[in-house]
């Protein structure tokens, strides 16, 4: 056994230290050691490219578009500041520890788990960058759900844009919607950090187009305008009501009375599960959007300088998406009645 892994010593074998060294992305800084320094023309990412866009993209997530309304509807608005202080005072404790590491000498490639593997040891590096890895995959998995279901509402038979005609509705075509994204978003991967970037500047200056039109929607359209509540509310309708025309809710504009209406909470159930809805449900719906802080961080192998770039694009992402957290919550719940929000 010591021929394969090396002396027989206290220390970890070789060989399962050669694979925590490189899920930690320490390979990089050894081979600098060694003379084979990364050339600095492979760096070509500045902080706004390479880290700004990707956290603001990862943290303006379906919560924005899909359930800002239904956090406000059922915390209501007091609530809801309250929720987004908490999750973003969490969120920055674990910003000021990248800010740390990053500015602690030389960043090489590997992201965050190059960071933690200088701090705590390959094996910690390793193994937590394992867990980091398989949260990715469900976050992916929830921003893919999120994008099918906008997909369907507007484009789907009965959408907003659909009509009578659109695209068929159905778990499995839901499936192979999301199978089609993931795909996509897997040869951007594959391509390079290059297209990433140029990527996610363009899908955020659509993002921003969006958020900046629900705003100025609002100051726009004062008048009050009815929303259509859907049928597959049956906690609205039942089945002598589901065939006869839509129960509305309203669309009030800016009115006191109405934000009156959303200042405190109120659980109801959800109408898809059945289910009582508590603090603990709302509050992990609102803290799911709110993540993807270290979207920055795991570009470091392609940032021009990753120890300004990092905590610099970090910071800046997370105060950008908090205040327009908040401002679009409180235009929801000066605009849209309960009925609507819930």
């Amino acid at each position: 056994m010591g021929t394969i892994f090396g002396p027989n010593d206290d220390s970890a074998p070789l060989v399962s230290k050669r694979i925590l060294r490189k899920l930690s992305g320490i390979t990089n800084a050894e081979n600098e050691e060694a003379g084979g320094a990364v050339p600095a023309s492979s760096r070509t990412l500045s902080t706004f490219s390479g880290v700004f866009c990707p956290v603001v993209l990862s943290m303006f997530s379906v919560l924005l578009f899909l359930r800002i309304g239904f956090v406000v509807g059922q915390a209501g608005i007091l609530e809801t500041i309250g929720l987004f202080l908490l999750s973003y005072f969490i969120l920055g404790l674990t910003v000021l520890s990248i800010c740390a590491i990053s500015t602690n000498g030389a960043i090489e490639g590997g992201g965050c788990y190059f960071m933690i593997s200088r701090a705590l040891g390959p094996e910690f590096g390793g193994s937590i960058g394992t867990l980091f890895f398989f949260a990715n995959v469900f976050s992916s998995a929830l921003y893919t759900t999120g994008c099918v279901e906008g997909l369907i509402d507007n484009f789907g038979v009965g959408g907003y844009l659909g009509e009578d005609k659109g695209l068929p509705e159905g778990r499995w075509w839901a499936f192979l919607y999301g199978s089609c994204i993931v795909a996509i978003n897997c040869l951007v991967c594959l391509i390079g950090a290059r297209l990433f970037a140029r990527m996610s500047v363009g899908i955020l200056a659509v993002v921003m187009v969006s958020a900046l039109s629900v705003i100025i929607s609002v100051f726009v359209l004062n008048s009050e305008i009815l929303v259509s509540i859907p049928k597959t509310n049956m906690l609205v309708y039942n089945e002598t009501t589901v065939d006869g025309p839509y129960i509305n809710g309203s669309y009030t504009g800016l009115s006191t009375i109405t934000m009156r209406g959303n200042l405190y909470s109120n659980y109801t159930k959800d109408y898809t599960t059945n289910k009582q809805l508590s603090f603990a449900v709302v509050f992990a719906v609102l803290f799911s959007g709110v993540t993807g802080i270290m979207a920055g961080a795991n570009m470091s192998g392609d940032l021009k300088d990753p120890s300004k770039a990092i905590p610099r694009g970090t910071i800046s992402a997370i105060t950008f998406t908090f205040v327009t957290y908040i401002i679009v919550s409180c235009l929801v719940a000066a605009s849209c009645d309960k009925y609507v929000t819930e």
